[in-house]
């Protein structure tokens, strides 16, 4: 550092002093260094940032030749606050006489057998069996979108539907399941 001895003493020692503090306490130094309340309650982040700041000021921060960089960097910059509508609406070059909309059935879960096994768990003395559907799982004459639904149904209380009928994804592709 290109400061006197002592000034270095003392910004190490305040520095030091941070590493002490408390979350409320760093707040607050924030709240002295920067003007402004800190959205973030994580402490080393809030260590982090006051520390810099306490630096920057020891030290003299950016030369103004790298602030201005930085402005004309920023203000070049194309920030998009939202999508182009063309991108994602409807293209009108398309004709729809020659169109053709399908839905797409996604890969089923390596973790799932096939459509047509039953899946059977024993929860508190209750047998739980869920069929495995093409495009769903069936559970006492119900449908259901996911395996957790089913879990969630079954014991009043989310679970993942995988875990919960003991499905992983080695199983499954070594035959065992």
């Amino acid at each position: 550092m290109r400061t006197e001895n002592g000034m270095e003493t003392a910004m190490r020692k305040e520095i030091d002093e941070l590493s002490r503090m408390t979350v409320g306490q760093l707040r607050q130094k924030y709240i002295e260094a920067f003007g402004e309340e800190s959205r973030s309650n994580h402490k080393q982040f809030l260590f982090r940032r006051i520390a810099w700041r306490i630096q920057a000021l020891a030290e003299g921060g950016l030369s103004e030749r790298a602030r201005r960089r930085a402005l004309e960097i920023a203000n070049d910059a194309d920030l998009r606050i939202r999508a182009p509508k063309t991108k994602f609406g409807e293209d009108v070059a398309l004709d729809p006489k020659l169109s053709i909309t399908r839905k797409v059935a996604g890969a089923l879960d390596p973790r799932l057998p096939p459509p047509g096994t039953y899946l059977e768990r024993e929860y508190k003395g209750r047998r739980i069996i869920a069929k495995i559907l093409e495009d769903g799982f069936e559970f006492d004459g119900e449908i259901y979108r996911s395996l957790s639904a089913i879990a969630q149904e079954a014991t009043g209380t989310k679970w993942n539907g995988f875990l919960f009928f003991n499905l992983t994804a080695e199983e499954n592709l070594n035959g065992k399941a």
